[in-house]
């Protein structure tokens, strides 16, 4: 897969440690969103998107693993019930997206601190306006599947048919929608 687009946002100079925001979109089909660009104690670093680790009282409500005390019922929680690290440090999140080997993270992580140098001197040019958030689609400008991608890519390729980009100074009208005319409500169920 290639890395095609890093979005950043920075954040604000008064942070600690996080530095950034980003989303990282591979092959023109597929983003992750929410990575964290940290100043770690060894350089930048990117944290994958993750989740609090939560378990469930007695009560069978769910509590983070920091909670001391179940929100629902009150009762005490043993302190020691999270799973620990190599460390011996809780491991109190998981992430939703990750690289598998390193050769990924390292890509992964080379092309965001790249973008973030970018973004951080076009911050200093007058205007400047982040980009990070302009990642919503309209529904006429879905991207088109990978597969389709590729095979627009190959040689002598031109596009026919309804989703042919429209000639210059041209307007595509979108195909009208069948009005229904009857209840389908409950058809099929004996």
């Amino acid at each position: 897969m290639q890395i095609t687009e890093v979005r950043i946002k920075l954040c604000e100079e008064n942070r600690e440690r996080l530095l950034a925001f980003c989303s990282i979109t591979f092959d023109n089909a597929f983003v992750i969103r929410d990575l964290k660009v940290i100043d770690g104690s060894r350089g930048l670093f990117v944290a994958m998107p993750s989740r609090k680790l939560t378990d469930r009282c007695g009560c069978g409500c769910k509590n983070h693993l920091r909670a001391k005390f179940c929100n629902n019922c009150g009762r005490r929680l043993d302190e020691a019930r999270a799973l620990r690290e190599s460390e011996g440090r809780a491991k109190l999140h998981a992430d939703i997206a990750h690289p598998i080997h390193c050769k990924a993270r390292e890509e992964i992580q080379g092309a965001i601190a790249k973008a973030y140098d970018l973004e951080r001197e076009r911050a200093k040019l007058p205007g400047y306006v982040c980009s990070y958030d302009d990642h919503d689609y309209d529904m006429d400008d879905v991207p088109m599947s990978y597969g389709e991608m590729v095979k627009q890519s190959a040689p002598g390729y031109r596009m026919h048919g309804p989703h042919a980009p429209a000639a210059q100074g041209t307007h595509r009208e979108h195909a009208p929608t069948r009005a229904r005319t009857e209840s389908t409500f409950g058809v099929g169920i004996d």
